[in-house]
């Protein structure tokens, strides 16, 4: 979960700093799927795509693809 934690608080960085330079790009964090599985699928994690802050791109690591796009 300490990983979560420092993703979402370098992702919050980045967005803030990016819609103010560059308003017109979107930001998406990539993460493993079973990460998804486990942190996104749970009452917690819902809240947090909910608020339509958080971007995500959810990949397949062994198979090295894009599975999901949630913007």
């Amino acid at each position: 979960m300490i990983f979560v934690e420092n993703a979402l608080g370098q992702y919050i960085l980045y967005y803030d700093i990016l819609a103010r330079l560059e308003s017109d790009r979107r930001l998406y964090l990539a993460i493993r799927q079973e990460t998804y599985s486990e942190l996104f699928q749970e009452p917690i994690g819902k809240i947090l795509l909910e608020n339509q802050r958080l971007c995500l791109l959810v990949f397949d690591s062994k198979r090295e693809v894009v599975v999901q796009w949630i913007p």
